[in-house]
């Protein structure tokens, strides 16, 4: 199980393109993948949040919080594209972090990526993730409908 620094150095061109895919958009976008009580995956839209230091998620209070409380494991998927058909997606262990000057710098990032001035309302109860990785899918398209679809995975 590697942090997202970690990765980044042992697999450069994966950790940048995953980067890219989840910042498709100017800020985090992706899917996360937690496991209910029951057993059942619970899929959700998130927005992460990817520094120097690793990969991270304010989570407001609700059913994926929970999930990971009790599970950590998860799995990131990036949005799909509007020109292809690649995606990005890692799975491993994500954790409550209780680090106050972690949690602020990580507020600022999200309210710069954003151009808010002010975080939204709520905001000091979403709680910070740290997502650890042990694979990785890389899914490289020439375009919807590609026959031959190029793949590459990782593994810690």
């Amino acid at each position: 199980m590697l942090g997202w620094t970690a990765f980044a150095a042992a697999e450069p061109e994966l950790a940048a393109a995953g980067r890219a895919m989840l910042y498709q958009f100017g800020v985090g976008l992706a899917f996360l993948a937690t496991v209910r009580s029951d057993g059942a995956p619970r899929v959700n839209p998130m927005c992460p949040l990817i520094d120097e230091t690793g990969l991270y998620a304010f989570l407001v209070p609700g059913p994926k919080r929970h999930d990971l409380h009790r599970d950590g494991r998860y799995a990131m998927h990036s949005f799909p594209t509007d020109d292809d058909e690649d995606a990005f997606s890692i799975a491993g262990l994500a954790r409550p972090l209780d680090d106050a000057d972690r949690r602020r710098t990580l507020a600022a990032q999200f309210l710069e990526e954003r151009r808010w001035s002010e975080p939204p309302e709520g905001f000091d109860q979403q709680e910070l993730f740290v997502f650890e990785l042990d694979r990785c899918l890389l899914t490289r398209t020439t375009g919807h409908g590609d026959p031959d679809p190029q793949h590459r995975i990782w593994r810690s």
